[in-house]
């Protein structure tokens, strides 16, 4: 969960992925373009997650806390999980208006409030998200004084992997055009970030829907060759079956495409893949990850995994703890299986809870085996940083970096002296 109060009488509350994240900021900006910060308690913005059922309790535990804390505040709900169930939020008390997951990022919407002249005491205000045919693009001038910013490429899936509810939450795939991305990652740039992360909810199916049918490799190379400025490029998360020439091309030929990839995986068992209706296999994913570092060495993965699939036996757990080594994974996301319902795997057999979370536990235990021995190898090597606030900052490949010095958006080279099991710490800095 993250809270952004930058204006000072509106609050967004937001859970979940990177794409939330970047969402939250064109929330604000839109909800103070609608005057909300205007009213009277002024209003909270509450912008849902519905990856898992522990998600969308928690943004429920959220609205009541507010509610408790700021009983004269408006409390507006959106997000994944108000887009696919926004009645049962609308029957909560503290809320006062639910708007969809397409009309948060505009001003309109929240002037559906009773405070702005709407007669009727209808709460919910949920478009068909199916019915969306476009993304635009939101300039984001600034990120509270963080030196990363995330560009949103494209939203939405096609595809429909039976434990998951983000494409009812999100709508069909669409994407950017080529020229505003850039346009938007140049002005990034000019206002002083130092990089820039490409985001969507299935990023790598970027440009299928636009004319000449760009790829995310080929947007890649366009943005790198039309910024020249642009110290760092990164990607949030790709689906590596869809992983075009252009972005092989990218990763081979081009320094400033960081060096850190996170994969959808899911699972290491081909069978628990096919029950998901995933479009890879076990071997797709090893030999990704085998062609990738032939051409880029010290590139880094991290990944999404899921413990405790309906039906999967210790077999078949025992080839996703296998797929960690086999794909020299990283940086693990490991997700206790949620059935989300209405979803096709919400209606297979289930495994005891007990099970799924022990499952869980061993995956994670072995993602900190995996990540312990990365940090272990930095020890005593320099290496460039790019600063963040609380002179934290990242490595190229993604690695969490303390006790740097220098101010935010500066380029320096570190030693690193050692680690605490997640983040590198340093005994000297030089300025790059």
């Amino acid at each position: 969960m993250t809270k952004d109060t930058s204006t000072k009488d509106v609050e967004v509350v937001t859970f979940g992925c990177r794409l939330n994240a970047y969402e939250a900021r064109v929330m604000r900006e839109q909800a103070v373009e609608a005057g909300l910060e205007e009213l009277p308690g002024g209003a909270v913005v509450i912008n849902t997650c519905a990856v898992t059922g522990e998600a969308v309790r928690q943004a429920r535990q959220a609205i009541r806390r507010v509610g408790r804390e700021r009983p004269d505040a408006k409390i507006i709900v959106s997000g994944c999980a108000a887009q696919i169930d926004p009645h049962s939020f609308a029957e909560m008390d503290e809320v006062d208006l639910v708007i969809g997951n397409d009309d948060k990022l505009h001003a309109h919407a929240y002037r559906a409030l009773p405070e702005f002249g709407v007669n009727d005491t209808e709460k919910v205000r949920v478009n068909d998200i199916m019915a969306v045919c476009e993304t635009a693009p939101h300039l984001i001038g600034a990120m509270d004084g963080r030196t990363r910013a995330f560009v949103q490429v494209q939203n939405g899936c096609d595809h429909r992997c039976t434990f998951c509810v983000i494409p009812f939450g999100r709508g069909r795939s669409r994407s950017v055009p080529v020229g505003a991305v850039v346009s938007q990652v140049r002005e990034l740039v000019a206002n002083g970030y130092r990089e820039v992360v490409l985001s969507g909810v299935d990023a790598t199916s970027y440009g299928a829907d636009l004319p000449g049918r760009p790829s995310l490799g080929r947007l890649v190379l366009t943005i790198l060759k039309q910024v020249p400025e642009l110290a760092r490029l990164r990607l949030s998360s790709i689906d590596s079956i869809e992983a075009d020439d252009a972005l092989y091309e990218a990763i081979a030929s081009e320094p400033r495409f960081m060096p850190h990839l996170h994969l959808s995986l899911q699972s290491g068992d081909d069978m628990i893949l096919k029950r998901m209706k995933r479009r890879h296999l076990r071997d797709h994913s090893i030999e990704f990850c085998e062609r990738v570092r032939a051409l880029r060495p010290d590139m880094v993965f991290g990944a999404d995994l899921i413990a405790g699939f309906p039906t999967e036996t210790e077999a078949m757990f025992e080839n996703s703890m296998k797929l960690v080594d086999e794909c020299g994974l990283t940086h693990l996301h490991v997700f206790p299986f949620s059935p989300r319902p209405g979803t096709p795997a919400a209606r297979m057999p289930q495994l005891p809870r007990q099970i799924v979370r022990e499952r869980a536990r061993e995956l994670r235990r072995k993602g900190q085996t995996r990540l312990t021995a990365h940090l272990n190898g930095w020890i005593g090597r320099d290496a460039p940083v790019l600063i963040e606030s609380g002179n934290k900052g990242h490595l190229e490949d993604f690695t969490p970096v303390a006790d740097c010095d220098g101010e935010p958006g500066a380029l320096v080279s570190v030693h690193v002296a050692g680690h605490n099991g997640t983040v590198l710490n340093t005994d000297s800095r030089l300025a790059a």
